[in-house]
């Protein structure tokens, strides 16, 4: 006999969170992916060092461009059919990439899976916590980067298996991603519109409608203050009086966790090795497995800590780390792999509020906008460190390197200290309420 089956609401709440977090696992796995595959890639297109760099940072230049158009794109005409198109593209173009046969085709195809990784960022998260109740919201929305850091991590595994024990081509590896994303499509087909962005459009009937057929009655309809929403956006608002100090915030956070974290673990294996460290596989294995650890213990710790402990203390604990690395050029083997644990530890920790912040902090009509912009901002960052990190190791070495990281952890704690509000265990509605 089995046990009794879950409430309604609690299985579409459920299947909505699979499907969003997934996408966001399939979003690691392919920057994981391409972190291992990389230098095959450059041994048998025979890349000069500006295409492998180009091909590095082309995902998060595509993010950077793709991000702040789609989050536009849904914020006008809703999350629904955006979010189905979305993960199609990530289907066909994972195959495309194994079919490539020049470096800058490769790089288009890298560069529009960057567009949809872009897409995926301003889409989701909106389209999760417009359906999820402000109790544990919070831990929904982390769940996001675990899948993501699992993801990473699965990439980098599984990378590394196919091609050493089963022999792959790096062409059959990269084609690997598109398997995953068919499931998603499959779960994703369906869903209803957000009932957040139908009250804004002046629909309230339909998403009262939506709320009472797959969460129950109307309750969590009046509980969450659904019928507050009111319409007027588009992203000059963004830089208004009332969300510009929120814009900077976002926008500052975001860019100074990724970009370090970006430049050092799309080029995982040569960072290692510049360190001294004999196995470059097992560092870059271990260094993710303690980045998913590290976003699993946020995820379970969000709604306690709460938001702003949870950012500012990790960006002080990461900048030390790197610090750390950077001063001592001749430090043990073992005092470099504990720094970059705790770099790794901490920055998943706190990167779960990449997924709860710039949703919290924007009102409807603007939050996918104001995730794409955030985004795209942070990946500016992250694309020119990804980009120039090799440069950095061959010139300033890897010493200087990490200490251009550490510099931005400070960054972000002081900008974080000074504009966190916190949030926890608030509606949506009160949240992003313009000040």
């Amino acid at each position: 006999m089995t046990g009794p089956s879950a409430p309604p609401e609690q299985g579409f709440l459920r299947r909505l969170t699979l499907t969003t977090a997934w996408g966001e696992g399939l979003d690691g796995y392919d920057l994981g992916i391409l972190s291992v595959t990389l230098p095959l890639i450059g041994a048998g297109m025979g890349l000069s060092p500006l295409w492998a760099g180009l091909i590095g940072a082309s995902s998060l230049i595509g993010i950077f461009l793709g991000s702040p158009i789609v989050g536009y794109l849904t914020d006008r005409f809703g999350r629904r059919t955006l979010f189905l198109v979305d993960i199609a593209a990530f289907v066909v173009l994972g195959v495309l990439q194994a079919l490539v046969t020049e470096p800058w085709q490769l790089f288009v195809v890298r560069l529009l899976l960057g567009v949809a990784i872009g897409a995926e960022y301003a889409i989701g998260a909106a389209m999760l916590a417009e359906f999820a109740p402000s109790r544990g919201r919070g831990r929904r929305l982390s769940k996001l980067l675990v899948y993501w850091y699992f993801g990473y991590l699965a990439a980098v595994v599984a990378a590394y298996a196919l091609m050493d024990l089963a022999g792959w081509s790096w062409r059959w590896v990269l084609l690997t991603g598109a398997l995953p994303a068919l499931v998603v499509l499959v779960l994703r087909y369906g869903l209803p519109e957000s009932p957040r962005w139908l009250v804004q459009q002046g629909r309230a009937a339909e998403a009262r409608a939506i709320i009472e057929r797959h969460l129950g009655d109307d309750t969590l309809f009046r509980a969450e203050q659904y019928e507050s929403e009111r319409s007027g956006g588009g992203w000059t608002r963004l830089f208004a009086p009332e969300l510009r100090l929120r814009t900077v915030f976002v926008c500052t956070f975001w860019a100074c966790l990724v970009a370090p974290y970006f430049a050092i673990f799309t080029f995982a294996p040569q960072v290692f090795e510049a360190l001294g460290l004999a196995d470059t596989r097992a560092s870059t294995i271990a260094a993710n497995a303690i980045a998913a650890i590290g976003a699993v213990v946020g995820m379970l710790t969000i709604e306690r800590v709460g938001r702003r402990k949870q950012l500012i203390g990790p960006f002080w604990i990461m900048a030390a780390a790197l610090v750390v690395v950077g001063l001592w050029s001749g430090a043990p083997a073992i005092v470099v792999v504990l720094c970059f644990a705790f770099f790794s530890f901490f920055n998943a920790l706190s990167g779960n509020l990449t997924a709860v912040y710039p949703i919290e902090v924007f009102p409807t009509s603007v939050r996918s906008s104001g995730v794409g912009v955030a985004s795209a901002f942070s990946r500016i960052g992250a694309a020119v460190g990804t980009f120039l990190l090799p440069v950095g190791i061959s010139t300033i070495g890897i010493g200087g390197s990490m200490m251009i990281g550490a510099a931005l952890c400070v960054v972000g704690a002081v900008v974080s200290q000074a504009l966190a509000p916190e949030t926890t265990g608030q509606t949506l509605t009160r949240t992003s309420a313009p000040v």
